[in-house]
């Protein structure tokens, strides 16, 4: 009876997360849609921004959201609940679930589990988004890439969230916030506009901030991400020992908050900083320092130099490049 129970209870707790075990087709259609039409979006950008112009303000809300969001996912989403590189006072880490939640990129539960299974099976078998999925040849890779980047989105099978994400199941604020991804998508499409319009006391102006702080933002930042799964596991350099394809790229870098030195995360998953060479910009890493001095975070797993030199490959692709940066930021 007790074994019973407790199942129930699992099925429960499960159930109050927002996505189950398979995607259902209403599902598949609204990630349809939050991907097509703010790709549709990126798409136009570049001929109506030279055809009516981008204002400060558009360009500053587009700047603020997405990194906003972006480090949302890279600091809380990633380092802090997938791989717990620090611990996060409870405040923090509400903060941090609602604004990963706020990148458009699928609900805590679901993400976490997804990459906590991405690196049990790192490039291989069982890797929900590896692009040597269906073989090494070009086209292979050409295919690869593809389901790397966008495709997986829409495979029915899931990740099981009980298996991989119990902690998270297990917690009612993470639960809640998980199963509220839908209220905070509509806020972060919301805030632009409803600022835009503010400032500017135009319809106008609501509309041209949707357009660049929401649409546009929403599909930069989904692109960026997801060429963490597809590019940084297809090229860039590799100095560090680790069992998969993981690369280094640096021109990601900025615009994915450091999460583009990939190599070094896949050799030391749990590491706060991913950046740990001379001039390698993570500005994940130096806001969770921040966190850190001003007590919100504690227990930051740094890479100390040691660590990182017994990471480093000695094959004539990582042979010791330069020295590692051993202090947090």
């Amino acid at each position: 009876m007790a074994d019973a129970a407790q199942a129930n209870d699992d099925t429960l707790l499960l159930s109050a997360t927002l996505g189950g075990e398979q995607k259902r087709s209403i599902e598949q259609i609204a990630l349809l849609l939050f991907i097509t039409v703010p790709f549709l979006a990126l798409v136009a950008a570049v001929p109506l921004a030279w055809g009516w112009g981008v204002s400060w303000l558009d360009l500053g809300l587009m700047v603020f959201f997405y990194y906003l969001g972006c480090h949302g996912i890279t600091i809380g989403f990633h380092r802090h609940f997938t791989h717990g590189s620090f611990k996060a006072r409870r405040p923090l880490k509400i903060a941090l679930a609602i604004a990963g939640s706020m990148a458009v990129e699928g609900p805590l539960v679901r993400w976490v589990a997804d990459h906590r299974k991405h690196h049990k099976f790192s490039d291989a078998e069982g890797d929900p988004h590896s692009p040597w999925r269906f073989g090494e040849t070009l086209p292979a890779l050409m295919k690869g890439l593809w389901w790397a980047h966008i495709g997986w989105l829409f495979d029915e099978e899931q990740t099981p969230q009980d298996k991989y994400a119990p902690d998270l199941i297990k917690d009612p604020a993470l639960r809640a916030v998980s199963r509220q991804f839908v209220l905070w998508t509509v806020v972060s499409l919301a805030l632009p506009p409803l600022i835009g319009g503010l400032v500017t006391m135009s319809w106008w102006g609501a509309f041209t901030a949707f357009f660049w702080g929401s649409l546009v933002r929403v599909a930069l930042l989904h692109h960026v991400t997801w060429s963490i799964n597809s590019i940084c596991h297809a090229v860039g350099k590799r100095p560090f020992k680790s069992r998969d394809r993981s690369g280094n790229v640096w021109w990601l870098a900025i615009l994915s908050c450091g999460e583009s030195w990939h190599n070094l995360h896949h050799a030391d998953p749990t590491s706060a900083r991913h950046g740990v060479e001379r001039g390698q910009l993570d500005s994940s890493a130096r806001i969770i320092r921040w966190f850190e001095l001003l007590g919100w975070a504690s227990d930051v797993r740094w890479p100390s130099r040691s660590r990182i030199d017994s990471r480093r490959s000695t094959d004539g692709n990582g042979s010791r490049r330069g020295k590692a940066t051993a202090d947090a930021a």
